[in-house]
Parts: C-alpha cells; sequence; structure tokens
C-alpha cells in the first residue's frame, strides 16, 4: 500500500522528459515535456525536480538530485524509458508513473523484471497523462491549466481518451473529483491496487471505472466486495463486442474475455454497471451527494404537467413505483393550494415558487409511502425564479434518509439552476429520464449495501 500511495501522495517528484527529442510517432515530446512541468510547477505543493536527459533544464542526472523523489514521471520513448526506471529503481524511488507508450512485449518484460529486482512500482506504461490528486496538487497531465475541483468522486481509467473525456466532463461542470488515475497497459498497478487505495482513501466517496480488461479477475472480486460495503463502485465496460475487444487487445494490451463473464463478474463483486460517459459521471454525481434509496417509491414534484408525466414514464419503465401519497399528506396539500391535485405526480402548477415548492416538498418527504423524490422546476412558462430553487437543499436536509434529485429540464433553464444548486448536495438533471435513472441507481446501491 504504501508504494501505490506513493503515486498520489509524493512529497519529492521527478519529471524526467527531454527539451530536444523528436519521435515521428509517439507522444515523447518537449511540448508534452514542458506542459507536465508547468502543471506540476502551478498545482503540486510538494517539490518537483526537473530531470532534462538532453541538460537543456533542471538536472541531467538523477544522481544530481538533493533528495530521493518518491515518485518519478517519465516522458520518454521506450529505450530511454527503461534505462532511467531502472536508474530511479536502484536510487530506490518508490514509484514510476510511465506516460508514454509504444512499448512492444519483449521492452514491457524488461519493465517488469525492473520492478521485480527492485520492488519498485509502476504505473503503466502507456498512460498518457498518470495521475491527479486534487488534495496535494498532484498533476501530471499535459492539458495546461485543467485542474478538476477537489471532491469526492475517484477515477480510474484504462483509456488516456475516455479519461480524458471524463476529466474535461468534471471540469466544465464543475464536479468534485478526489483522485485520478490513467492506468495504461497495466502491467504491475492495476485496477485491484487502485480499488485497494481508493477503499481506503478518506477523500474519497465514489469510484468510478472504464476498463477494457483484466487479469486479475478473483482479486478484482473479492476487492470490490469488501469496498462496496462502504464505497459504491460503477463500472463502464469497453470491448463489449467482439470487433471492438480486438482493438481493445492492442489498445492497452488488455484481455477483454467475453461481455457475459463481466456482467456476472460486477453482479457478484456488487459493482454498478453503466452504459455510456454521461450515465457513469450522472450516477457518480448522484452517489457522491445523496444517501442509498431505502425503496422503490419515488414522488414527482413538479410545476409541469408534461414532464411530470414523462418522468412518471421513467419511473415505471426503470422498474420503480410512483409512490401512492397517504391520505392525509394529500389532503394536507390540497387544503394549502386549491386547484393542486395531490395525486402522484403532483403537478403544483405553473405559479409556484419557492413557499409552495418548500411546504410541498417538506410534506411529501415526511410521507413514509415515499422513499425518494424527483422535483422539476422549469422556469419558461413558468414564474419560478433559479433563486427559488434555494428552497430545496435546506428542506432536503431535513430529511437525509431520503434522496432528492432536480430536473429543470432543457439547456437555459438548467444552466439558470445549475448556478444556483450546483455547488449543493441536490444532483442536476436536465431531463426527466436521466433524473429518474439516478435515483435508480440510489436504489441499486441501496440494495447492495443490504446485500453487503
Amino acid at each position: 500500500m504504501d508504494d501505490v500511495k506513493a503515486i498520489f501522495e509524493p512529497q519529492r517528484v521527478v519529471l524526467i522528459g527531454s527539451s530536444r527529442i523528436r519521435e515521428k510517432v509517439g507522444m515523447a515530446s518537449p511540448q508534452l515535456f514542458k506542459s507536465v512541468i508547468y502543471n506540476m510547477r502551478k498545482f503540486f505543493r510538494g517539490k518537483t525536480y526537473i530531470l532534462d536527459v538532453d541538460g537543456k533544464a533542471g538536472y541531467n542526472k538523477l544522481s544530481k538530485l538533493p533528495k530521493i523523489p518518491e515518485l518519478a514521471v517519465i516522458m520518454l520513448p521506450p529505450r530511454q524509458s527503461i534505462e532511467q526506471a531502472e536508474k530511479c529503481a536502484k536510487m530506490s524511488v518508490k514509484a514510476l508513473v510511465m506516460i508514454t507508450g509504444g512499448y512492444n512485449d519483449e521492452q514491457r518484460q524488461k519493465l517488469l523484471k525492473i520492478k521485480q529486482k527492485y520492488g519498485i512500482r509502476i504505473l503503466g506504461p502507456n498512460t498518457i497523462m498518470g495521475v491527479i490528486n486534487t488534495a496535494n496538487g498532484l498533476n501530471t497531465t499535459f492539458e495546461r491549466n485543467v485542474m478538476p475541483k477537489k471532491g469526492n468522486i475517484a477515477f480510474i481509467s484504462q483509456s488516456g481518451g475516455v479519461g480524458a473525456c471524463l476529466l474535461d466532463w468534471a471540469c466544465f461542470y464543475n464536479i468534485g473529483v478526489s483522485k485520478f488515475a490513467f492506468v495504461g497497459d497495466k502491467i504491475d498497478i492495476d485496477d485491484v491496487d487502485l480499488l485497494r487505495y481508493y477503499g481506503n482513501d478518506k477523500d474519497t466517496k465514489v469510484i468510478c471505472l472504464y476498463m477494457e480488461g483484466i487479469k486479475a479477475g478473483r482479486n478484482f472480486i473479492e476487492e470490490a466486495r469488501k469496498i462496496v460495503k462502504k464505497k459504491p463502485i460503477l463500472a463502464l465496460k469497453g470491448g463489449i463486442t467482439q470487433e471492438s475487444a480486438k482493438r481493445a487487445k492492442s489498445h492497452t494490451a488488455s484481455i477483454a474475455g467475453s461481455d457475459e463473464i463481466f456482467d456476472a463478474a460486477f453482479k457478484k463483486a456488487g459493482i454498478i454497471r453503466v452504459g455510456d460517459i454521461e450515465e457513469l459521471m450522472n450516477a457518480a454525481v448522484a452517489l457522491s451527494k445523496q444517501a442509498p434509496m431505502r425503496g422503490e417509491n419515488v414522488a414527482i414534484v413538479s410545476n409541469v404537467g408534461g414532464p411530470a408525466i414523462l418522468a412518471a414514464d421513467a419511473v415505471v419503465r426503470n422498474n420503480l413505483k410512483l409512490a401512492s401519497l397517504s391520505e392525509r399528506t394529500k389532503k394536507k396539500i390540497e387544503s394549502l393550494y386549491l386547484g393542486v391535485d395531490a395525486t402522484n405526480p403532483i403537478d403544483i402548477i405553473a405559479d409556484a415558487r419557492a413557499e409552495r415548492y418548500s411546504k410541498v416538498l417538506n410534506l411529501v418527504l415526511a410521507d413514509k409511502n415515499v422513499d425518494g423524490v424527483l422535483i422539476i422546476n422549469m422556469l419558461k412558462s413558468c414564474f419560478f425564479e433559479p433563486e427559488d430553487a434555494k428552497v430545496i437543499p435546506k428542506i432536503a436536509a431535513k430529511h437525509p434518509e431520503k434522496p432528492v434529485v432536480d430536473m429543470p429540464a432543457g439547456g437555459e433553464d438548467f444552466a439558470l439552476v445549475y448556478k444556483v444548486l450546483g455547488k449543493t448536495n441536490i444532483p442536476l438533471y436536465n431531463l426527466p429520464e436521466k433524473a429518474v435513472k439516478a435515483l435508480k441507481v440510489l436504489r441499486t446501491y441501496g440494495k447492495i449495501i443490504e446485500k453487503h
């Protein structure tokens, strides 16, 4: 664990690259080297050493460093990377992040022998962007100034491209991230090592995986089963068709295996499987902000009729149930607001503002027949203002055991309400189906906890 910890929590890091090298094909370049240096100097709160093998920037030999770093980030072509990896291992550097790819099997074996001989831990090769830790500012990516907000969602991505998409999404929507690992070829450190580390990481509440294949299947299931008791794990699997599985094997040297085997493994481990990148992010946000749902019964509170009906359809399609409100709750709502029919989905009418949402939501959440609530608050064609949304987290906080998700439909309406609620513990979605799927994942995790 200490060695994997060195990848995320080093006090000293050495960046090893070249200010001159030119590869015809490959990531080793002065541009990448300079950009990683830029990000590390800007964000990392530990000590950063620069080792330029061509001697133009910083040190030109490892032996000249004032102190031995715990972590080395290597950004050279395979042959030179292996040379530097061995030098680092001999100096008792604890871990390596191998950014660049293009390794053949013989070169991978050489790296593995270095690991076995010296006990150094290796992430990669072909990680492309390495690691991020928002707690200490560690950032080995080469996208300048890209640093997600500190939060509690951790990522493991076997693909640099998928990981970059997830990172972009997190930055664009200001989603809080704890750790990010781009694992590449996984010759040493793999999903099991990273799951174990994330499972014990106090800053991580939700773990997200993008994977194309796995080598230690049984260990993976056993580790995941321990973790899901306290933290949900979400998985997006690439290479599920025969055609893409062939590509996945050459992409990150992965063993893909049949999709049915992975599906069964995920279920056995208590891992929640998602279908695409957006679903992964939407589910992660829901799980990071709200409690698991302890039953199937969903209430819908809306200021518009049509979207509420679409949401009700989505509830049933996703194997949840429309909650039957108690007579007491219905009578109370209808006595407060004449003209409102308190049958679920509850249409509180287009002139509803903060006060009406506040009272109705409080009554609905207090109802013993309700396990979770989907709120719809449209602005266009309604009197609702973005500031009115402030009452939602206040009322939800009074009923912490029942999850609440919010759905300001569309584009502009969503953006305006997101400005008000984005930093609160209320997850927001721009379509009824997405909001219902968020509640479904909260229910799924509720069942996993009950079972495990």
